[in-house]
């Protein structure tokens, strides 16, 4: 007897990728809670480890050692990931805003997304400065800076743990690169008042020794282009300049109705906020029972009370408070490979410390490296043959990588008849079919998609680019769309979420492209799958796979690699970064470029077959071969490297049987590998390519000019 998957009835969403958060993630994945459907909201698909940023800035550290996997992780805890920045949250509707989506509903929500240490206030702090908090733009601007030559000058603001670490870490590194440079640090009081006497001195000397200059007691009047100036009309030259002074929450927390303390969330023992299914953590929140300065330890401490306290919210267990501990170790580091350990009021400094606070900060980081592996459930010791063949080593993979054969498909087709209506227009081999309408000549096509991520908004904008894609490809303007979609099984209240931010999205997409959803079809099941049923109007003849002729130049508007890079992602072994790349490749909507190939002899749109399967395509359609220049196709970020690794599609041994004369290792694999919303492949004029491919790329695509078709059947690769 089938057993499907047990209901989703309750919605825990986190705002924020924060050390609490990653840490309650790997928890959830190891114990997960049935019913519950975790969404984790973050702006990108990494959170930095604020505790490494020091030794990152002065060279210790590679910048992807300082990233904890938010997009990897989330698919161990089984959770969606939605890439956004939280503008507000609506407690009387149980809602969560993020620019550009819909209304992300909850039950029970946590913030964790730390603070900035942005200084709106200070003139020309926004121009000329960059904030230390958030860690991700300010590594990227530090590193930008420091990859600079000649002389430099920086300034930090801010005589705090945090302020002394940077500038300790970037006179340590400019003077590492040879850069003569002058460094400054600036307070409007005494540096240094949170550490004891003796700790401050030790600190004071490493800065000195490292040549920074302490200016204490200073108001800051503007920053400039190239320099601080003073109250007292000093300026202090200043080629980079960052604020780590004190900390600031984000503007959007005190809208949410939610009390506050100084624009933190003020939580109980319990860490929730004066609405009792909303919690805060780490430095966003205060904690009003117990008050802590704003330290890292605090943020990790809370993960297993907030993980127990989640729960409970959502209906299992009873709730625990959190007692934070009076005191802790700071590690502060001092430049070079050395630190500062200071507890109890007794420090020690040396290589030693830098030694234990590096232990610490890898064995932090490693636990979101090393995720456990869950082994997947046994097989019945009797089972059928070929059970184990077509079950295969990995996972069944989503969107066009789950997609039927060609082979299976084409001997299923044959089966069918030639139409005998006169108002069908039969087409050589393409994906829509042609109409006749009434004098107007309509196309038709249908395609839906196995989800591939847990996002149904992200699911839904992705498959409508897709399924609009036969349209496109056949020089059509969309005209009317009906959904057909498959929810797992989730109760009423998380169905009229799902639905909306379903609806709404694609909506949104079928708009913009000039159709209207009329209607569509729903039902429940194990998993999510998404479509669409379309109809374009043809103004012209339109373009079919049948007209390209040889020396026409070959066009791609999309690099490839999807395939390998969402089976990957579904294994967790890709890259978190890549995934949103990829992600933002297959929501790119073609209208605009199908316009611009309106002229093309031949066109499609490269999707489940593969580059090479499609190009095949329009081959045979068209009677002659096509010769491909491998090093102009581009490939999408990651795919090369997984695609080394031996990552595969599911479908890709059936796309590799459409050309098998074709080499399919290194790079050459990946012209079989399934796209899903991938790229038009157009078949030009040579005289017309680069007008085409210009006007392409001024049209924000990533067009490329990839091979030519030729007199002699079949595909090859160019030397």
């Amino acid at each position: 007897m089938h057993i499907p998957p047990l209901p989703l009835t309750r919605d825990l969403v986190l705002v924020g990728g924060g050390h609490t958060h990653a840490l309650l993630l790997r928890k959830w994945g190891m114990d997960p809670l049935p019913g519950a459907r975790v969404t984790v909201i973050n702006p990108g698909p990494t959170a930095p480890y604020s505790g490494m940023l020091p030794g990152y800035v002065a060279g210790h550290y590679d910048r992807s050692e300082l990233d904890i996997d938010l997009v990897r992780l989330a698919r161990f805890a089984g959770a969606r990931v939605i890439l956004g920045a939280v503008d507000g949250i609506d407690t009387d509707r149980q809602e969560i805003h993020v620019p550009g989506r819909p209304p992300v509903g909850f039950d029970v929500a946590s913030v964790n997304v730390g603070i900035t240490s942005d200084m709106p206030a200070m003139p020309g702090f926004a121009e000329h400065a960059v904030p230390a908090k958030p860690l991700g733009p300010f590594a990227a601007e530090w590193a930008a800076y420091l990859a600079g030559s000649g002389p430099a000058s920086v300034v930090v603001i801010g005589g705090g743990i945090a302020g002394v670490e940077l500038v300790m870490a970037m006179a340590h590194a400019l003077g590492a690169k040879g850069r003569p440079a002058q460094v400054t640090l600036i307070d409007n009081a005494i540096a240094l008042t949170a550490t004891k006497p003796k700790a401050a001195e030790t600190i004071r000397r490493a800065m000195q020794d490292l040549g920074v200059e302490v200016i204490e007691n200073a108001a800051i009047n503007r920053i400039a282009s190239d320099h601080v100036a003073l109250q007292d009309g000093r300026k202090i030259p200043a080629g980079f300049v960052t604020g780590a002074a004190g900390a600031r929450p984000y503007g959007w927390i005190e809208k949410t109705g939610l009390d506050l303390e100084d624009g933190f969330i003020r939580v109980n023992s319990y860490l929730q906020s004066s609405d009792p299914v909303v919690f805060a953590a780490g430095d966003c929140a205060h904690l009003t029972d117990n008050p802590r300065p704003k330290a890292g330890v605090y943020a990790v401490r809370e993960a297993p009370v907030l993980f127990d306290n989640l729960r409970a919210a959502l209906g299992a267990g009873r709730m625990r408070k959190y007692v934070p501990q009076k005191d802790y170790l700071k590690l502060i580091s001092l430049g070079g490979k050395s630190a500062l350990g200071e507890r109890l009021g007794l420090s020690h400094s040396g290589a030693m410390m830098w030694k234990w606070k590096n232990h610490i900060d890898r064995t932090f980081m490693n636990k979101f490296r090393d995720l456990p592996q869950m082994k997947p459930p046994a097989l019945p010791r009797a089972h059928a043959a070929g059970l184990v063949e077509v079950l295969g080593e990995k996972p069944m993979c989503g969107g066009c990588g789950a997609k039927v054969g060609r082979g299976a498909l084409q001997v299923a087709l044959k089966s069918q008849p030639d139409p005998v209506r006169p108002d069908i227009i039969p087409l050589p081999g393409d994906d829509a079919a042609l109409l006749q309408t009434g004098g107007v000549r309509q196309v038709m096509t249908s395609d839906h998609l196995r989800a591939f991520t847990n996002d149904p908004a992200l699911m839904a904008r992705i498959a409508a680019v897709h399924a609009l894609g036969d349209v496109w490809a056949m020089g059509a303007t969309p005209q009317a769309a009906t959904a057909t979609i498959i929810l797992p099984r989730m109760s009423a209240a998380l169905q009229r979420r799902t639905m909306s931010e379903i609806m709404s999205i694609a909506g949104d997409v079928m708009r913009d492209a000039g159709a209207d959803i009329v209607g569509g079809h729903s039902s429940m099941g194990d998993e999510m799958t998404i479509g669409f049923t379309l109809t374009g109007l043809c103004d012209a003849d339109p373009i079919t796979l049948a007209g390209g002729q040889p020396s026409d130049c070959l066009i791609l508007t999309k690099p490839i690699g999807s395939g390998v890079l969402m089976a990957a992602e579904m294994a967790g072994q890709a890259n978190g970064a890549w995934v949103a790349a990829a992600f933002r490749h297959m929501a790119q909507p073609q209208g605009k470029a199908a316009r611009i190939l309106a002229g093309a002899h031949a066109m499609t749109d490269v999707t489940g077959f593969g580059l090479a399967g499609h190009l095949q395509g329009i081959c045979d359609a068209s009677g002659c071969g096509a010769m491909m220049d491998l090093g102009a196709v581009e490939v999408m970020d990651g795919a090369q490297e997984l695609t080394d690794r031996g990552v595969r599609s599911t479908l890709f041994a059936d796309n590799r049987a459409i050309a098998p004369a074709l080499p399919a290792e290194g790079k050459a694999a990946l012209i079989f590998d399934p796209q899903t919303a991938g790229g038009l492949l157009a078949a030009v004029a040579a005289a017309d390519a680069d007008t085409v491919l210009n006007d392409l790329r001024n049209a924000g695509y990533p067009a490329m000019a990839i091979g030519e078709l030729t007199d002699a059947p079949g595909l090859r690769l160019q030397d």
